[in-house]
């Protein structure tokens, strides 16, 4: 089943059940497959599941960021409200892969382009990313790239 259709599954059962954190979330992420959708004119035909994950792991960032400034700003329940979002985002996403699992990734990808100055960090985290897709985070990947090539 596709994650677009594994949503709607999910939304109507959340109704039923009841659950309205549940229900808010998942029209968030039906929304934010619509935007991507227009945005790309891909309405008609609609996205990939790998299209969507990526979709999905940016707001599940989103997320992420705005529980962080909540809590710097003091204000808890929205932070929590902001994290158990992202869990509800993450449940359909891949597995994310271990940091040892993205310094393996990052050394394969240096010794494959034959980079040796932070010049070429842009090749090694793109070549990283394409191999990890959506299961490793972007800033990981930059900060191991930067650690071993700066």
């Amino acid at each position: 089943m596709s994650l677009k259709k594994q949503i709607d599954v999910d939304l109507k059962t959340a109704m039923l059940a009841g659950d309205k954190t549940l229900v808010t979330t998942l029209r968030g992420l039906k929304s934010a497959i619509l935007y991507a959708e227009v945005a790309k004119g891909s309405r008609e035909k609609g996205l990939s599941d790998t299209e969507i994950e990526e979709v999905f792991s940016k707001e599940a960032k989103k997320r992420q960021e705005s529980a962080d400034l909540y809590m710097q700003g003091g204000n808890k329940e929205k932070a929590e409200a902001e994290l158990t979002e992202k869990k509800v985002i993450d449940d359909y996403l891949p597995t994310q892969l271990s940091e040892q699992a993205i310094k393996d990734l990052v050394e394969q990808a240096i010794s494959q382009v034959g980079a040796t100055s932070s010049q070429q960090m842009g090749q090694v985290i793109g070549m990283v990313k394409q191999k990890a897709g959506t299961s490793a985070d972007g800033a990981v990947i930059a900060r191991f790239a930067k650690e071993r090539l700066g």
